[in-house]
């Protein structure tokens, strides 16, 4: 088997199939030593939180980023309090995963005012309750949020919020079907700084009957877009980790390993074949005096 720098790369757990264990095996079988994670994953667990933390830590995968749904920010009265507790829990679950970014989705409940106050003031809330438990949030702008649906966006209210622990999470989806000229996305992707994008998530996209199905990166019709991206992003100066987050129906019903391996294949087209032509990987040194030796 080809030996190539996998430290840069994360595989999400919501593209493999099956129970916690046999994701996280499928995973490290894979050559990854990341993983990101759900809520799902843990409090769906049979044997409960605590023994899937466990399971977690057993594996030797770091968790690069824990996704959660909490549909925060933005409310007032019941439904803010109700919010706020949901993320605290959020937050204790992230940090026992030894997580050090929670990935969270712009809310698809309508916020209260259309002004983005009382959004900053949520945002705002969140990274101080996260400063104590030395996490991250990455705050992602996406399709189906109600008020923040676009990175740019995102990155207007975090820069507003400015808070050193609040940053992005750089979904590609939208960047794909937008099919926006190479220019024209790198001209944004110099907008943002390096240093407050906490977590990018790639996928590729192939045409469906009613939405664009999601793959990993270079199975699908987006290779050229792909690959400009991620060497833009580390042109810029990005030095986090890619997180493989491609999830669908296919995925779904195929055996876990066989998902795992062909993300390994994604990983090793981004990391050998797209990003050497640049500059290399973090990694890449150490990489290499391994080879070596």
């Amino acid at each position: 088997m080809n030996s190539a720098n996998m430290n840069d790369f994360s595989l999400d757990s919501r593209a493999l199939a099956g129970s916690l264990t046999a994701k996280l095996n499928a995973v490290r079988e894979a050559g990854f030593s990341q993983i990101t994670l759900c809520a799902d994953d843990l409090v769906t667990h049979p044997e409960g939180v605590d023994a899937a933390v466990a399971v977690v830590q057993a594996s030797g995968l770091a968790v690069t980023g824990f996704q959660v749904a909490c549909d925060f920010e933005g409310q007032t009265g019941p439904l803010h309090a109700f919010k706020v507790d949901l993320a605290q829990a959020m937050l204790r679950l992230c940090q026992a995963l030894r997580c050090q970014v929670l990935v969270l989705p712009a809310s698809r409940l309508p916020a209260v005012s259309d002004d983005t106050s009382a959004v900053l003031r949520d945002l705002r809330q969140l990274a101080m309750l996260a400063i104590p438990l030395n996490i991250k949030i990455a705050y992602q702008g996406w399709a189906g949020g109600a008020l923040v649906q676009g990175y740019l966006r995102a990155w207007d209210l975090v820069c507003e919020v400015d808070m050193p622990n609040l940053g992005l999470g750089l979904e590609c989806q939208e960047v794909l079907t937008a099919n926006m000229p190479l220019d024209d996305l790198q001209a944004d992707l110099d907008m943002l700084d390096p240093e407050r994008i906490f977590l990018v998530q790639l996928t590729d996209l192939l045409a469906g009957a009613v939405q664009p199905v999601r793959v990993l990166p270079g199975d699908g019709a987006h290779r050229e877009a792909l690959a400009a991206m991620v060497t833009s992003l580390h042109g810029l100066g990005y030095r986090g980790s890619y997180n493989l987050a491609a999830f669908n129906d296919d995925y779904a019903v195929m055996p876990a390993h066989h998902v795992a391996q062909r993300a390994r294949s994604a990983a090793l087209w981004l990391g050998q074949d797209v990003l050497q032509r640049s500059v290399p990987l973090p990694n890449q040194i150490r990489l290499r005096r391994s080879l070596t030796v």
